[in-house]
């Protein structure tokens, strides 16, 4: 299969390694909005691939090429055409988060695509951790009993020097801060194990550590649907930055996902590990991981696509993230209790 990469940023290098180390999909090429900026990656991607791949001179290029789908990577602001002229011409779209910045114009991209048919899978790629996988299998089985509480933890540090890129960090480009761009990706996943959250009650803030329009620290309380409760701590503002970290607190015991490894503290005084730490992206440097799971998250959609079945993570799926993020703005915002629709 053929994928086309259209946005050259920060990501971009990770999806060209996975897609060099998935069997079966090969890139076709890659496109953005400078065209000089566009070669000069392609150039430097010939010592990952092989030889540079083809520079898409625009958009209607690729629409009119024989890519099977499209890996999209720009910022969520100019999501909307682009998806359009995608769709029009029947290319399934694989999007990095967020699908849009406010979950309104989300959904009406989930609709514009559900409408004509056309597959959108969203890369949550830690859904494809081997210990969010465990820990996926070991909660299918019933083996930890009933979910009583849930702690969720993102201690990261990014520098002023990040957030002085033109637009990051703003509601024009990303959406807001820490909650959309970085803790999104633990959102996700926390909420693969616990199901919808019901209502939050939150606090979301610009620390003096940060010179951006959104929020670098948010704390929230959690009520879900299934009765548990929960507390969310998200911050850009923890030198040095530590691992994500998700716990449940269940009947039969404890268990923990941070920096990939899953440990679980039974109820009868057992420890259990799963996995093996890795690094996260949660200190200065953005891009200090691997592709193993961008590879797991492009492996998927390519054989979503040739079995025709749904992928992963659908965009409709994403959805229930947005909301969750914007009722704790919301909640922070106005001072009280959001409850969340089912």
């Amino acid at each position: 299969m053929k994928a086309a990469l259209i946005g050259l940023g920060m990501v971009a290098e990770t999806h060209v390694r996975a897609i060099a180390d998935t069997a079966g999909v090969t890139l076709a090429g890659v496109m953005s909005r400078d065209a000089t900026r566009a070669q000069a990656f392609a150039n430097r991607m010939a010592s990952v691939i092989g030889t540079a791949p083809h520079v898409f001179p625009d958009l209607a290029a690729i629409a009119a090429s024989d890519v099977d789908f499209v890996i999209l990577c720009t910022p969520p602001d100019s999501r909307a055409d682009i998806v359009a002229t995608l769709v029009a011409a029947g290319k399934p779209i694989l999007m990095e988060k967020p699908v849009e910045r406010t979950a309104k114009a989300a959904r009406t991209i989930v609709d514009i695509c559900a409408a004509a048919g056309v597959p959108l899978g969203v890369v949550f790629q830690h859904r494809f951790r081997p210990d969010a996988m465990a820990l996926h299998d070991l909660l299918a089985s019933g083996g930890l009993g009933t979910l009583a509480a849930v702690q969720i933890d993102l201690p990261w540090w990014r520098p002023q020097s990040y957030y002085d890129e033109p637009g990051r960090g703003t509601y024009a480009r990303d959406g807001g801060g820490v909650l959309i761009t970085q803790a999104i990706h633990i959102l996700d996943l926390a909420l693969t194990f616990t199901g919808p959250v019901s209502r939050v009650q939150a606090m979301a803030r610009t620390t003096a550590l940060h010179r951006m329009e959104g929020e670098d620290f948010v704390t929230a309380g959690l009520d879900y649907a299934s009765g548990a409760v929960g507390s969310l701590v998200a911050t850009t503002a923890s030198r040095p930055g530590g691992g994500d970290c998700i716990t449940l607190h269940c009947a039969n015991g404890s268990a923990r996902l941070v920096h990939g490894r899953l440990t679980i503290d039974w109820a009868d005084g057992t420890t259990e590990n799963i996995g093996l730490s890795s690094e996260t992206g949660g200190g200065a440097d953005p891009m200090a991981f691997g592709h193993a799971w961008h590879q797991a998250a492009i492996e998927d959609f390519a054989a979503a696509l040739r079995d025709g079945r749904n992928p992963t993570c659908t965009g409709a799926e994403a959805l229930r993230v947005h909301v969750l993020i914007e009722a704790i703005i919301r909640s922070s915002t106005e001072g009280r209790s959001v409850e969340i629709a089912p």
